[in-house]
């Protein structure tokens, strides 16, 4: 089968190039938003008189066809033709005869498939920014359930100072707030239509590329014909953007991996997201976090693979660009495919308030309090810093905490020591006592959750 090109060559392309030239393999996924530019183009052509009225009608009605026919599975692509632009037009031409080959009037396939990846990335974002989103509410609806869970804080994997549970979820909910934000700048950042860039020059037509934009929904055209056919600076940050997404969630994926083991014991996977080991009966696998950690890496790589096949490439259009849809295809497929386990995941895992509760009482978690105690009462906070570090001293060597030491013991060290000191190194009192803005204070958790509930319904 003689190649649309092939009338500037002499021999038939070798096979070996053939497959190596083709991309029908993962570029069919393409097939809707090549066929929805193609109608807008074939809209465009007869409006201005570049081909008769008649032929845009068949090319639109041949193409309806050709994607109702996709979509049942009554059609398949053929590994004939290189890739989804070529297999399209072929169908189109063998059922509507010459009107077919007028479609490519006026464009090249390397402004086609600018405007077919645009498209995609564009749908792609939006479901990707809904499955985000909808993390979100399970982190809020957790964080609302748990803001009197108390728990330790870490810095250094080492006990730090006391938080809630819901304190720990909002700080994932703010870093996925981020996520959100970085994806809608992606989306306005990348909404030009690059159709009439041509293969790199534009083209002779008198083409209304205004018009085509209007059609498919784009914000503004491409301003210059290299760039418009070249540029995937939108893909690098995308796959930049999925790639920090993939690194929140494999820390949060991190956390509840450790917060399984026996070691803490905080939480508890429903068994439907877990897994066993096939010797070892009583094991219960946080399987899906340690997926969505490797995942990560694959991103990560599908970001260097933009960055790196780019930096070289010449303006305008190379063939190393074809390596851009796999890359951007994995991180997109890749990102959803976490993200749709991840929610449910989350939302069946059980919180185990008691040891959290229990943890939190032990490593003296509460000594910063004891010393801001001091200094509310007079200290300087170094001399009040110094005084608990060796309280903190006695009670490792004796096997107590801060609560475990009488009055006594503590005036041992302070005159400043009063009855009021248990109060105040409760561990209700440190979490309620750190009431300002972002702190875990209950009320002020409360108005994190507002904050991000706006955020979830202005976007709704």
């Amino acid at each position: 089968m003689a190649k649309l090109w092939a009338a500037r060559f002499g021999k038939e392309t070798d096979s070996t190039v053939n497959d190596f030239n083709s991309s029908i393999s993962f570029d069919s996924r393409l097939y809707k938003e090549d066929i929805t530019g193609s109608m807008a183009h074939a809209a465009m052509l007869g409006k201005q008189g570049i081909i008769e009225n008649g032929e845009t009608e068949k090319i639109i009605e041949g193409l309806k066809g050709i994607l109702s026919d996709l979509e049942s599975g009554k059609l398949q692509f053929s590994e004939e033709y290189e890739d989804v632009h070529m297999n399209i037009e072929q169908i189109l031409t063998e059922r509507i005869g010459d009107a077919g080959k007028r479609l490519h009037t006026a464009r090249s396939r390397n402004d086609q498939v600018a405007l077919d990846l645009r498209l995609y990335v564009k749908k792609e974002i939006l479901a990707i920014k809904a499955l985000v989103l909808e993390f979100m509410e399970a982190l809020c609806a957790s964080a609302e359930e748990n803001l009197e869970t108390v728990m330790p804080g870490y810095t250094h994997l080492q006990r730090a100072q006391p938080v809630t549970f819901g304190h720990y979820m909002m700080a994932y909910a703010n870093m996925m707030k981020r996520d959100v934000v970085r994806l809608e700048n992606c989306l306005e950042g990348m909404d030009d239509m690059p159709l009439g860039s041509g293969a790199l020059a534009s083209t002779t037509y008198p083409i209304d590329r205004d018009f085509v934009r209007q059609q498919l929904g784009f914000s503004r055209v491409t301003d210059n014909s290299l760039d418009g056919v070249s540029d995937r600076d939108y893909c690098i940050e995308l796959t930049s953007a999925l790639s920090i997404l993939m690194m929140h969630i494999s820390r949060l994926s991190e956390e509840i991996i450790a917060w399984c083991s026996w070691e803490f014991k905080f939480v508890e996977l429903d068994d439907a997201f877990s897994t066993g080991s096939s010797i070892m009966p009583q094991k219960k696998n946080p399987d899906v976090c340690e997926l969505i950690r490797g995942k990560t890496g694959r991103v990560y790589g599908d970001l260097m693979t933009l960055l790196t096949m780019l930096k070289g490439i010449p303006l305008a259009y190379n063939k190393d660009l074809q390596e851009d849809k796999e890359a951007v295809f994995d991180a997109i497929d890749t990102a959803k495919q976490c993200l749709k386990v991840l929610t449910p995941m989350f939302s069946t895992m059980e919180i185990l308030k008691d040891n959290m509760k229990k943890a939190a009482l032990k490593g003296f978690i509460n000594a910063t309090d004891c010393a801001d105690y001091l200094t509310k009462k007079g200290m300087p906070f170094r001399d009040a810093y110094r005084t608990v570090g060796q309280l903190v001293a006695q009670c490792v060597k004796e096997d107590k905490s801060l609560a475990d030491l009488t009055l006594e013991e503590y005036k041992e060290y302070s005159e400043h020591f009063d009855a009021d000191i248990y109060r105040a190194i409760d561990l209700g009192t440190c979490v309620a006592g750190r009431c300002v803005t972002g702190g875990p204070a209950p009320s002020e958790v409360e108005r994190q959750i507002g904050v991000i509930r706006r955020f979830l319904e202005q976007r709704k």
